[in-house]
């Protein structure tokens, strides 16, 4: 499949920037109204929120969502503010640098000095006083002018225009190739995905699950990294599908495959198996079958 063929208005992936209605489960299955866990710069909780805050309804408010996120003191404080109380909404807002410019001159701004104020808010070096009189003097309101004095850093427009295609076209592969997606996931950007916790179960993997909520104030970095894959896994059993336990003469060292309609966990998701042993067992399944637990030892070298 070419990825760069993938339509940007398709319905369906739209629908997980907004509810999981697409992806076939339910929010309380997975504790989450939006179904973007796992999609690169709509994944966070932080950028997940900010979804369930603006509600947005175009491919362009998704950008300007983009623009927000990866901003400094644009979004908190700032923009969130001015759309809870009614004051801005996700496209009135700033979002980008871009914004500034270009709204100032339909204001009616000479276009360099535009450029300049925007110049200046986007460093994060505010505004002069005769740039807020002028922009007074062309209706520029004043929630637009303080908006602006809180600014420490913007985005362009169009590194988030591209930020926001390349999640689009995950989130495509998400609904319509589901468990080619979770097996490029795990094996790819899974940082701490654990065979035990993981694979042997809804109910089990909930119960884990319920453990780490339990104690969050006190996880460690690995345990954090496992949580946020936990939430990935969760979603994979909402929606139907399933692992296969891993089988010695068919499991990748490091990558995941699909198995009769089911997820193979790669070698080294096995707690206390690393990189090297991983390789070590699939050279030594191909020399033949495994006699004992000592000849499993004596030829891969694993403890």
């Amino acid at each position: 499949m070419d990825i760069y063929s993938i339509p940007l208005s398709d319905p369906d992936t739209w629908k997980i920037f907004s509810s999981t209605e697409s992806l076939g489960d339910t929010p309380e299955q997975i504790n989450s109204v939006v179904g973007t866990f796992g999609v690169p710069e709509f994944g966070t909780p932080f950028v997940r929120q900010m979804l369930i805050d603006t509600m947005p309804k175009t491919f362009a408010e998704l950008v300007r969502i983009s623009g927000l996120s990866h901003g400094t003191d644009v979004w908190l404080g700032n923009a969130q503010d001015l759309i809870k109380s009614g004051t801005a909404t996700i496209t009135t807002c700033i979002c980008t640098r871009d914004d500034i410019m270009i709204y100032l001159i339909n204001k009616g701004l000479e276009h360099g000095q535009a450029f300049t104020i925007m110049e200046s808010v986007r460093k994060g070096k505010g505004l002069k006083p005769d740039w807020i009189d002028e922009m007074k003097s062309h209706g520029v309101p004043d929630w637009y002018i303080e908006s602006c004095k809180k600014i420490k850093y913007m985005f362009p427009k169009a590194h988030a225009a591209a930020y926001v295609m390349m999640g689009w076209r995950i989130a495509y592969c998400k609904i319509y190739y589901p468990l080619a997606y979770y097996a490029a996931y795990f094996s790819i950007r899974a940082t701490a995905f654990s065979y035990e916790l993981m694979c042997q179960g809804k109910e089990k993997l909930e119960y884990f699950m319920d453990d780490y909520e339990k104690r969050k104030d006190t996880l460690s970095k690995k345990e954090q990294d496992t949580q946020k894959d936990m939430k990935i896994v969760q979603e994979m059993y909402a929606r139907g599908f399933e692992f296969v336990p891993i089988d010695l003469y068919k499991a990748n060292a490091h990558t995941f495959q699909i198995i009769d309609g089911k997820l193979m966990p790669a070698l080294d998701t096995i707690e206390g198996l690393g990189d090297r042993a991983a390789d070590a067992v699939v050279l030594a399944a191909e020399d033949g079958a495994f006699l004992s637990k000592d000849d499993f030892r004596n030829r891969t070298k694993v403890s």
